[in-house]
């Protein structure tokens, strides 16, 4: 009967579904904002499956519908950006200013830090697109020959670390202007610091979106630039 149960596309959705709400649930009663539902509820899933011993197979099977959906709710955040594009056009060029600079530097600091520490060139490859949006990564890994679940993983962790620093390192360093906020987040911490800026207002919720595509789409031409003139 077990078996049966597990063995449908709605055993992966309920799984996903009810770790992650179940877990934004405790950390909205106990107000401990070191409680990540995304990172946390992947790993009670993995420890679910290991217990049961539920193949990772069935539960794809609904996983692979919410994977599925990645795409279009990347789109969804074009309306936030469609309401502020008067700011958009006013900010123009210190926007793609800011989006250049930090693709840039999450590029060479990930081929800099791997070669310093001496790791193998498929790590490398792995981490290159660790600050764009899950589904531009997984077909960065496709074009790099890197490994997807390291991409996959380097991403989500990416993500999580900047939503968590953003607002430290924005009192630190005294960064109080909604445009540089959203795109700062866009463009080192994807959706996951999209989610962040969209908490502090709806300009940095939409600069952040903003700053997602354009950031993922200057991380290609990065990466076929480097591969075309064999410097990668």
């Amino acid at each position: 009967m077990i078996e049966k149960l597990t063995d449908t596309h709605l055993f992966g959705i309920l799984l996903s579904v009810a770790c992650f709400y179940g877990i934004a649930f405790f950390r909205n009663r106990t107000r401990r904002n070191w409680i990540n539902p995304l990172l946390l509820s992947i790993a009670l899933i993995i420890l679910i499956l290991s217990l049961t011993d539920i193949p990772f197979e069935n539960y794809m099977k609904g996983g692979s519908v919410i994977h599925a959906f990645l795409g279009p709710v990347t789109v969804v955040l074009a309306l936030p950006l469609y309401r502020q594009r008067k700011l958009l056009i006013a900010h123009k060029y210190s926007i793609m200013g800011g989006i250049l600079s930090g693709v840039i530097s999450a590029i060479v600091s990930v081929i800099v830090l791997c070669r310093w520490l001496g790791l193998n060139e498929l790590l490398e490859r792995s981490l290159l697109p660790h600050s764009v949006t899950t589904p531009i990564g997984i077909g960065l890994s496709d074009l790099l020959g890197a490994t997807e679940g390291i991409v996959i993983l380097s991403i989500i962790i990416t993500g999580i670390l900047g939503a968590l620093a953003a607002p430290l390192v924005y009192r630190l360093l005294r960064i109080v202007h909604p445009v540089a906020r959203g795109i700062g987040l866009g463009t080192s911490a994807h959706a996951l610091g999209t989610t962040k800026a969209i908490e502090m207002g709806e300009t940095e919720g939409a600069m952040s979106s903003l700053a997602i595509g354009l950031a993922a789409l200057t991380t290609v031409v990065f990466v076929i630039l480097l591969q075309y003139f064999q410097w990668y």
